[in-house]
């Protein structure tokens, strides 16, 4: 089977957009590096990785560390993450993906 050479988008995504593009889309969104309505559907892959190569020099300025965000930034932060993970939830998510191999 050959690997997809388009993003399918966030709102198309696995275990409900919660995998690693999911987090760089959503990262984006917090940075306003993209609108919150952007899925990136269709996107190649080069398109993404130039997207998080953008959000990884936001986060450097935090020390990569939500609690170091300004104020303004944490707050759309919890908002984003946190609709996300109840949206995800909602469609069957559980976290376990994540943290599976930790058993």
């Amino acid at each position: 089977m050959s690997r997809p050479d388009r993003y399918v988008g966030i709102d198309n995504d696995i275990h409900g957009g919660m995998t690693t593009i999911g987090k760089i889309i959503r990262d984006a969104r917090v940075f306003e590096l993209i609108e919150e309505t952007q899925t990136c559907e269709g996107w190649n892959l080069a398109g993404i990785d130039a997207l998080l190569d953008k959000v990884n020099k936001e986060w450097d300025k935090y020390g990569c560390l939500v609690s170091n965000l300004p104020p303004e930034l944490f707050e759309r932060h919890q908002k984003i993450h946190g609709k996300a993970m109840e949206q995800a939830r909602d469609a069957g998510w559980s976290g376990e993906t994540e943290t599976g191999d930790e058993e």
